[in-house]
């Protein structure tokens, strides 16, 4: 069974929080002070419970879980051929697509 850590509870007063807003330069109202004070303090109890465990021991990582790569290998096989790529295209020239200029382009 794992030991419970204990932490200190963090509360946020509405005054802090407009202090917070005026720093990342939010505008809050009153109503809005109000309703995240009590939100602010809940997340702030949540980090501090996570600050709190003993993670010497817990090498440092990018990912929860390995990594494997899930795509097939790159290998060359043959392709569709052109002129049956190119059957239903409304235009083609050169053995390519012909699209319509874009962006003003010129010849």
């Amino acid at each position: 069974m794992q030991e419970e850590t204990r932490v200190d509870s963090v509360t946020l007063s509405s005054d802090e929080v407009a202090r917070l807003g005026r720093l990342a330069r939010i505008e809050l109202t009153a109503d809005e002070l109000e309703r995240l004070a009590p939100q602010l303090t809940v997340i702030l109890e949540s980090v501090a419970q996570v600050s709190a465990l003993d993670t010497t021991d817990v090498p440092p990582t990018s990912h929860p879980e390995p990594l494997t790569n899930v795509f097939r290998a790159d290998e060359v096989r043959p392709s569709l051929p052109v002129a049956d790529a190119l059957a239903m295209a409304p235009a083609a020239e050169d053995d390519r697509f012909r699209v319509p200029r874009i962006l003003g382009e010129s010849a």
